[in-house]
């Protein structure tokens, strides 16, 4: 059965999209920590981070740093852009990527309010970065 994670790479159900390329997509996560907690995710539908071949890790792991930077000129208030790996929710293969200003926006039981056309701002705004800075 197809993850959540694939139904979006293959348009089956919506979500905030902010950058692809041919092997990744990075969204936002639509129960954030903080604004602009986005999830990178591999399109190839694997289990376990560690279970990617090394050259699919590593590219994986590139995505994420240009998904980074947009975040970083978009959400200039944070201190920094957290990532974490956790993988127990979705078996699916996914980084979250988190605007940071304390340790506490790491925490995985907190979540904050967006509505909707929030977060279509913000979508637009990732993806215009993104797209200035790799397209």
């Amino acid at each position: 059965m197809s993850s959540i994670f694939t139904k979006i790479i293959n348009r089956e159900i919506p979500a905030y999209i902010v950058a692809e390329d041919d092997k990744h997509i990075a969204f936002f996560d639509i129960f954030p920590n903080a604004k602009g907690h986005t999830l990178v995710v591999p399109k190839q539908e694997i289990d376990q981070i560690f279970e990617m071949s090394e050259q699919a890790y590593l590219d994986l792991m590139q995505f994420a740093r240009k998904v980074a930077k947009a975040q970083e000129q978009v959400f200039t208030g944070a201190k920094r852009i957290g990532m974490a790996v956790v993988g127990l929710e979705v078996p699916h293969v996914h980084v979250h990527l988190i605007p940071l200003n304390n340790m506490s926006d790491m925490n995985f039981g907190k979540k904050v309010e967006i509505n909707e056309t929030e977060f279509k701002d913000l979508q637009k705004r990732m993806r215009e970065v993104f797209e200035q800075l790799y397209l």
